[in-house]
């Protein structure tokens, strides 16, 4: 793995602990619907890309 997918994968994880946050506060507050839907697809997303980058 070089340089830069290795500092991707940082930023993904980065990206995914905030998106867990986001997802924890959203199942709190229901106010806005479809909202806990939009932060668990993009989770899924970023998932998926780190995954990628892992296998590729």
């Amino acid at each position: 793995m070089d340089k830069k997918a290795k500092k991707r994968l940082e930023v993904l994880r980065q990206k995914h602990q905030k998106q867990e946050k986001l997802l924890a506060a959203a199942k709190q507050q229901t106010d806005e619907p479809g909202e806990v839907e939009s932060i668990e697809r993009q989770i899924a997303e970023i998932k998926a890309e780190i995954e990628k980058i892992k296998n590729g």
